[in-house]
């Protein structure tokens, strides 16, 4: 039995240390064609699209109820407290812009669109396309997973933006119309405590996220194990993995950026 259990431990350390092996394959490989300007144009903005367009209906419909509820929250505490619901603007714009915008931003990409990156190419891996790609002398992470990667570095930012600025007249129209708080009052509070360092800590952290999202998603989608039930576990795991790694690093992260005087 004791033998047993250090076989089984063996192994899934030998595992994992495979898969991090072939992820960090991944990522350098994907770096390497990147920095050599390999890009496949029309592919790039094909996937533009689906990250970003695609996505931004449901990118604004998520940030704004968010700031509603925000500036709903916000405003009840402060009027438990102070008897007047104050500073409700710049509760609302620091957690939209430093925490929940690249959150939920993140958080939604990887369920919409890192889910389906990870089925696609799971697909391809079992339907053996990924072989026929390699036998006509293309290389899949140069035509699959480049492409991919320059969409979301470019899109998840933009779409990070957009978030803060939707969650942020929702949170107003609430302040407004619910807590009685005048929208210049709301965006006074913005604009007096609010400075570029506080919007270029979310900003990073929307980058780094991005790159977490296609980088998983992808390395799903080509170690996907072979059948259907392969292909729902690869896109099962891409977005359970992305999410989990969304979260812990944006603790490390902020503490960073604290750190280093952005935003702190």
């Amino acid at each position: 039995m004791k033998y047993k259990l250090f076989e089984l431990t063996g192994r899934k350390v030998i595992e994992v240390a495979l898969s991090m092996g072939k992820f960090t394959r991944l990522v350098t490989e994907t770096s390497y064609w990147v920095l050599r300007g390999s890009i496949n144009i029309r592919n790039t903005i094909i996937q533009m699209v689906k990250v970003g367009w695609d996505s931004l209906p449901v990118i604004c419909l998520t940030s704004l109820f968010t700031g509603m509820v925000l500036s709903l929250q916000a405003g009840s505490a402060t009027r438990n407290v102070f008897n007047e619901p104050v500073y409700v603007g710049t509760l609302v714009g620091f957690s939209l812009v430093k925490e929940l915008g690249p959150v939920m931003t993140a958080i939604v990409l990887a369920g919409r669109v890192g889910a389906s990156i990870a089925a696609e190419l799971g697909t391809m891996k079992v339907t053996e396309q990924l072989d026929a790609l390699r036998t006509l002398g293309t290389n899949p992470v140069k035509y699959l997973a480049v492409p991919r990667f320059l969409a979301f570095i470019t899109m998840m930012p933009l779409l990070g933006v957009i978030a803060n600025i939707v969650g942020i007249l929702g949170g107003m129209m609430v302040a407004s119309n619910v807590m009685n708080v005048p929208t210049t009052v709301f965006w006074e509070d913005i604009v007096t405590f609010m400075d570029m360092g506080d919007f270029f800590h979310g900003f990073i952290k929307t980058v780094v996220f991005a790159a977490i999202v296609v980088f998983v998603s992808c390395y799903q989608g080509f170690e996907c194990e072979p059948g259907a039930e392969g292909v729902g576990k690869a896109t099962t795991d891409a977005v359970m993995i992305s999410m989990i790694l969304i979260l812990v690093s944006d603790y490390f992260l902020t503490a960073v950026l604290r750190a280093s005087g952005i935003g702190g």
